[in-house]
């Protein structure tokens, strides 16, 4: 007889952007200005989320100082911050559980590297580490790296394509059990159980084997954060976690439903892709305080930056012509980089008859992620509405402010959602894999000996 199924509960990611999600809340008076540079800081906002069961920290990145001009940068606190998968490694060796997922391009990198490092992590880590792959978006990012402008949108994705399949090549150049380390026999590997990828492609050409081992969770997992038509093809073919910008119930459930009926095409199934809008969430202990919070942090605006800021999500049109208390212009050219985030802003702009204004308010809060302010009854109400309604699987909560945002979540709204069975009590598990309900990948040797 079949064991009953365990209830269903949400998967939370801890979004930590150094200070905060808020463009200003660095200026908040709780908040750690250094946080860029502080590691006592991300050690305990880690070590925070742990304890409060989180399956993963998440780590945002760019490789470049992107989106701000000469006269707004020094007033944001987000141009100098740790590489991610320094500071991860160096997080991994102060928590035990927590997942460690960091944001590398496909771009800007080559896979060799990519898959050594994430290998490297996953075996530092004991099995936690996770790739959030993005193909970047800027200008700013192609002049660090021998180019004057960013490769086409198509373009990237097309070798994105190829390097996810590399990487994931790589991390199979040994099998489980391939080491021996019998110093009676003299032999350290069984050399038939290392296996070279000789991956010849129309972007790379990788020999291999992979010179790490093969990780604990087999595959790190793979993140996606695309939601163009380009990143979401690709997220249904490779993808295990999506990170998602939604900004209402109906527009998550479409991209729910339409992103896991491409599974099919590529022999998965739908519990094999995590999506997980990002959430921003100011919390009070009633609706008044957190509406009270919300306006203290919005009135830390400067207004240059939150137009730079705006510009930024629009992919770099010049908005300082046009007057902060009229509309968005119709004719703005689409991008070149994030077409989706784009193309989310000016649907808000244009749904809501927001002025530039208005709307550069609105994004300054979470980049164009759903930002909801209320007590943690109203919070956890919305959060269990969107996951019961088929929109999410869970939520990679973004505070505004760090840390002081993070501990109203946990704090605050963390015993509403266990009250209702929403969230774990305790990690079930030791890896990442674990936490989600993935299974970890068979070895393709392996596969094909089983199948023989």
């Amino acid at each position: 007889m079949s064991q009953p199924r365990a209830p269903r509960q949400l998967h939370l990611g801890a979004f930590l952007q150094a200070t905060g999600h808020h463009v200003a809340g660095w200026r908040h008076p709780g908040a750690q200005a250094d946080a860029g540079q502080n590691f006592a800081h991300y050690a305990r906002l880690a070590r925070r989320a742990e304890a409060a069961r989180f399956d993963a920290v998440f780590l945002a990145d760019g490789v470049a100082i992107r989106g701000m001009s000469d006269a707004t940068l020094p007033r944001t606190a987000r141009a100098a911050t740790f590489e991610p998968l320094t500071l991860l490694s160096a997080l991994a060796a102060v928590t035990e559980r927590i997942g460690l997922v960091a944001t590398v391009s496909t771009t800007y990198n080559e896979p060799f590297h990519v898959a050594r490092k994430f290998a490297s992590l996953d075996h530092l880590s004991g099995g936690r580490a996770g790739w959030n792959v993005v193909t970047s978006w800027s200008d700013a990012e192609a002049r660090n790296f021998n180019l004057e402008h960013h490769p086409e949108h198509a373009d990237r994705y097309a070798r994105a394509e190829e390097f996810v399949d590399v990487v994931n090549g790589l991390w199979d150049s040994w099998e489980d059990d391939a080491l021996l380390y019998d110093k009676d026999s003299g032999l350290h590997f069984d050399s038939g159980k290392l296996h070279a990828l000789e991956h010849r492609g129309a972007h790379f050409q990788v020999r291999g084997p992979l010179n790490v081992a093969r990780p604990p969770q087999g595959h790190p997992v793979v993140v996606q954060a695309g939601s163009s038509e380009a990143g979401q093809e690709l997220a249904a073919r490779t993808a295990e976690v999506i990170f998602t910008a939604q900004q209402s119930l109906a527009d998550a459930q479409a991209f729910y439903s339409g992103l896991k009926a491409r599974l099919a095409r590529y022999g998965r199934t739908p519990d094999q892709l995590k999506i997980l809008p990002g959430v921003f969430p100011v919390v009070g202990r009633s609706e008044a305080e957190a509406q009270e919070k919300f306006e203290a942090l919005q009135a830390l605006i400067h207004p240059s930056v939150g137009l730079a800021l705006l510009s930024q999500n629009l992919g770099g049109v010049d908005l300082s012509g046009y007057p902060l208390d009229g509309p968005l212009p119709d004719d703005l050219p689409e991008p070149n980089g994030a077409k989706s985030r784009f193309q989310l802003v000016t649907g808000l702009a244009r749904r809501e008859s927001l002025t530039i204004r208005q709307l550069y308010l609105r994004v300054a809060t979470a980049r164009g992620h759903w930002s909801i302010h209320g007590t943690p009854a109203s919070i956890a109400d919305q959060l269990q509405a969107w996951f019961e309604g088929g929109a999410a699987d869970g939520f990679n909560i973004m505070p505004p402010w760090l840390p002081g945002g993070l501990d109203d979540f946990i704090d605050l709204v963390l015993p509403e959602l266990r009250r209702r069975g929403l969230f774990r009590e305790e990690y079930e598990g030791r890896t990442l894999r674990e936490h989600l309900g993935l299974a970890r990948p068979v070895h393709p040797a392996v596969r094909q000996r089983a199948a023989a």
